[in-house]
Order: structure tokens, then C-alpha cells, then sequence
């Protein structure tokens, strides 16, 4: 089992900043890729950003100028670095994490992120 707890979401205004983390415990030795997707009301859970455990990593078209993903393995901690945040970007932000074992993916409970205009 691996628990995924998120935090960093908030309220920001449009063209601000914000930097969501995700730590992982539990079997973290099984974790190989983790990301971060996003929800918002009425529309379906799409991928943010992804990163392997050896650092490559994707992003989705709509984000990849103004997000960062990194990871600190170390910290067993998967981070989102979101810049120049439109309204468009507020979701609820959730961790995910796949293991090596074909199929298995865990994920956080979710962080609330709110851009106003």
C-alpha cells in the first residue's frame, strides 16, 4: 500500500503562484512514476504532469509553459510548481502514484486550487 498526502492548494489571483507537494509513504520502494491530475467541476480528471523515477518527465500541452514538475526521492516527495495560474487552471489537484506492479496506481485525496480574475 502507498499513501499519498497532498498539500500548497489555496486561493491565488490570476498570474500568481502556487507550489503543491505530495508525499508518499508506505511501500515507496514499489513507486516508480508519480504526477499530479486535476479535476474541475463537470469535466473529467485529466494528467497535469508526470515524472518517471529517474527524473523525465510530460506535461499536457495547456500547462507545460507555466508548470514544473520535480521529485525528491529522498523525501519520497513529488512537487508541482504552477506559475502565471490562469482561472481556467482551478480543479481540485490530486497526486497519483504508479508502482511497478502493471495496474497499480494510488491516489491522494486531492487538493483544492481556486485562481480568481
Amino acid at each position: 500500500q502507498v499513501q499519498l498526502v497532498e498539500s500548497g492548494g489555496g486561493l491565488v489571483q490570476a498570474g500568481g503562484s502556487l507550489r503543491l507537494s505530495c508525499a508518499a509513504s508506505g511501500s515507496i520502494f514499489a513507486i516508480d512514476t508519480m504526477g499530479w491530475y486535476r479535476q474541475a467541476p463537470g469535466k473529467q480528471r485529466e494528467l497535469v504532469a508526470g515524472i518517471a523515477r529517474g527524473g523525465s518527465s510530460n506535461y499536457a500541452d495547456s500547462v507545460k509553459d507555466r508548470i514544473t514538475i520535480s521529485r525528491d526521492n529522498a523525501k519520497n516527495t513529488v512537487y508541482l510548481q504552477m506559475t502565471s495560474l490562469k482561472p481556467e487552471d482551478t480543479a481540485a489537484y490530486y497526486c497519483n502514484a504508479d508502482t511497478v506492479v502493471v495496474g497499480q496506481r494510488y491516489w491522494g485525496q486531492g487538493t483544492q486550487v481556486t485562481v480568481s480574475s
